[in-house]
This record gives structure tokens, C-alpha cells and sequence, in this order.
């Protein structure tokens, strides 16, 4: 059971991560920054932007800013992974938690890639050019690249007497798949925390488990 739930996690970070690829490519290959293109009417668009920072557009200093996010994904991602790998370990994986953590590693993973390689690979976009695949030939070092992000939601529009967001559409922020699969995660961490943090909850019955199964290994060796 322990190597299945290894083996589904890993193929379900790929292919999400696949996916979240495919879409980052297909823009920044066909896509001018700035433009749109309507998917479901005016409810849901395509429109082409590039950020610096964190999820949904959110800045972070500028390039050592940027060198630091990046940082803290890679090691967030191996935090995730490193835990992910306990809980698999201690036989305290399960459906939910095995989606939670899948969602969260490939969504943050997918963004690394883009500021890792996307800089080295592509030319950079504009609102004239739409950027082409050149390797070596990029628009910035390694860690450097911008996130790709164009998904645009269009529910409906904030009376204007709302603070801060009156006038604007509600969801304002443009965001790409990779986002979309962290924050479902976190909304499922949220309502499903007891299950996915159990193993931090009781340290010192962790320790106990922990002196049975090293005894258990003992007496079998």
C-alpha cells in the first residue's frame, strides 16, 4: 500500500504539472502580452500577463526579492515532498491527503519552473511580439524568468460602494493552473487539517511509535 500511494503521488504531480506546462506554453508561443481571448463569453478569458512574484500577481521585491521567492518554493517543495514521504512511510495516507499534497507540490512546482527555465528558453513578451522558443538566446539568468498567468474570471461586478474592489469584477485577479491547484489544496488542508497533521499533533506518541518500529526492525534483523 505504502509504494502505491508513492507511486499514484508522483504519476498525479507529473501529469498536473504536464498540464500546467502545455497551458504556460501554448500562451507564451501564441499569445501577446496583454491580449485576450474570451473562452466561456465574457465569464472566463485568456489574458496574456507575466509576474515576478507569488500566486495571483502578488509582487515580492524586485530581483532579490524574486531570488528569495524562488528559493522558498524549492524549499517548500522539498518540505512537502519530505513530509509527504513520512506520512507514506507511517501508513497515514489516504485519499484526501494523498490529493492535498499533490495539488500543492505540482502547483508550486509548476511555478518554479517558470522562473527557473522560462528566462533561459523563451524571448521575452510584449504587447507588440508574442515570444518565441529560443534556448540560450532568453530574456533573463536562471531563477530569473517570469510566471506565466492567464486565466480571467468575470463573475460579476462589485457594487462600487464596496471598499477597496467596488467597480471591479469579482475574481479579479488573473492566475494560471498551477495556482488553481494550490489553492484547492489549501482549502482542503484547511477543512481536512486533522487528518493531514496528525502526525504533529501527539509528539510524544510519535516518539513511542517511532521506538516500536525501530525495536520491531531490531528483533527482526
Amino acid at each position: 500500500m505504502k509504494k502505491k500511494y508513492a507511486w499514484i503521488g508522483a504519476v498525479v504531480v507529473l501529469l498536473l504539472i504536464i498540464i500546467d506546462q502545455i497551458i504556460k506554453f501554448w500562451v507564451k508561443t501564441h499569445m501577446s502580452i496583454g491580449q485576450t481571448i474570451p473562452l466561456l463569453g465574457q465569464w472566463c478569458n485568456l489574458h496574456f500577463v507575466e509576474n515576478e512574484g507569488m500566486a495571483f500577481g502578488i509582487s515580492f521585491g524586485q530581483q532579490v526579492g524574486k531570488l528569495l521567492l524562488s528559493l522558498l518554493r524549492v524549499g517548500l517543495v522539498g518540505l512537502l515532498c519530505w513530509y509527504f514521504a513520512r506520512l507514506v512511510k507511517r501508513d497515514k495516507m489516504d485519499g484526501v491527503v494523498l490529493t492535498v499534497f499533490c495539488l500543492v507540490i505540482a502547483g508550486a512546482f509548476g511555478n518554479i519552473i517558470d522562473s527557473m527555465f522560462y528566462g533561459l528558453f523563451f524571448t521575452e513578451s510584449n504587447f507588440l511580439e508574442v515570444a518565441q522558443w529560443s534556448p540560450g538566446h532568453g530574456y533573463a539568468p536562471f531563477f530569473f524568468g517570469k510566471v506565466v498567468d492567464m486565466f480571467y474570471l468575470k463573475l460579476f461586478l462589485i457594487p462600487e460602494k464596496f471598499p477597496l474592489w467596488g467597480g471591479s469584477y469579482f475574481f479579479p485577479a488573473i492566475f494560471n493552473f498551477a495556482d488553481a491547484c494550490i489553492t484547492v489544496g489549501i482549502v482542503l488542508a484547511i477543512v481536512f487539517n486533522k487528518r493531514i497533521f496528525s502526525d504533529l499533533e501527539n509528539p510524544q506518541k510519535n516518539n513511542v511509535a517511532n521506538q516500536e518500529e525501530g525495536a520491531s526492525i531490531g528483533k527482526s534483523e
